[in-house]
């Protein structure tokens, strides 16, 4: 059984696509998949027209790919301004030795990544907590911090799976005027998510997975008008309901 079958996704320059699906859809395989973290049997993945199938995700990133996990990665016992400047490093040219000695052009490096991480905490809203310890902000904050963080690194797309997972209200809101600004800006975007009312609100094309295949794709009001998409939704409520009236 494939995990994944015969999935084509392409996102615009300057857009915010979606990927969407109920539990168990595929979604995270496709991201980990674009991401480099899994091998594909077959398929392509491109960008910017060149073929980085074979790259692994740090080769990715240099040369555009920036990734904001589900799942918080941040620096325990870093401020927000370092666990930023880490993906600055994405673009930087000089190595350990240049930074072990202190040479100047790595003490230049590290003054421009300073600069760059400033002003992607400004784009996330948060240059008032940059020397702040990361791990001692709420979840919707950390969750900033990555988006920040895979700023630094000037990233051609930015990658985002399941971000408004966990968060609350507030958060979410924040979140989602978060991206829309980043799209304000031209950035362009893949965002993998299962809330349909938070994608539809954002993105500008959805393609919608369900068992691993594409089931549906369109604007927002094709997807939520779709008879396939509405089914497999409903499913995925059916089958809670039974497990809750089992238990």
């Amino acid at each position: 059984m494939l995990a994944v079958d015969h999935v084509g996704v392409r996102v615009d320059e300057g857009e915010l696509a979606a990927v969407i699906g109920p539990n168990g859809a595929g979604k995270s395989t496709l991201f980990h998949l674009i991401t480099g973290h899994l091998r594909p049997d077959t398929g392509r993945v491109v960008l910017q027209g060149r073929d980085v199938s074979g790259l692994p995700p740090e080769r990715r990133a240099r040369l555009g790919m920036a990734i904001a996990f589900q799942a918080v990665r941040l620096f325990r016992g870093m401020t927000v301004l370092e666990n930023v400047m880490v993906g600055g490093h994405a673009w930087t040219h000089h190595g350990f030795v240049s930074a072990f000695l202190r040479l100047p052009n790595h003490r230049r490096e590290e003054s421009a990544i300073s600069s760059e991480a400033m002003r992607a905490l400004g784009l996330v809203g948060l240059a008032e907590h940059a020397d702040v310890l990361a791990e001692s902000l709420p979840l919707g904050l950390q969750r900033a911090v990555q988006v920040a963080r895979a700023l630094c690194s000037r990233p051609k797309v930015l990658l985002l799976d399941e971000p408004a997972s966990g968060l609350r209200g507030a958060e979410r809101e924040r979140l989602a005027a978060l991206l829309e600004n980043l799209r304000g800006e031209g950035l362009s975007m893949l965002l993998v998510e299962h809330d349909v009312a938070f994608v539809t609100r954002l993105a500008s094309r959805i393609t919608v997975m369900d068992r691993g295949r594409v089931i549906a794709e369109g604007s927002p009001d094709e997807v939520r008008r779709d008879p396939l998409v509405i089914g497999a939704y409903l499913g995925q409520e059916r089958k809670r309901a039974a497990r809750a009236g089992n238990s």
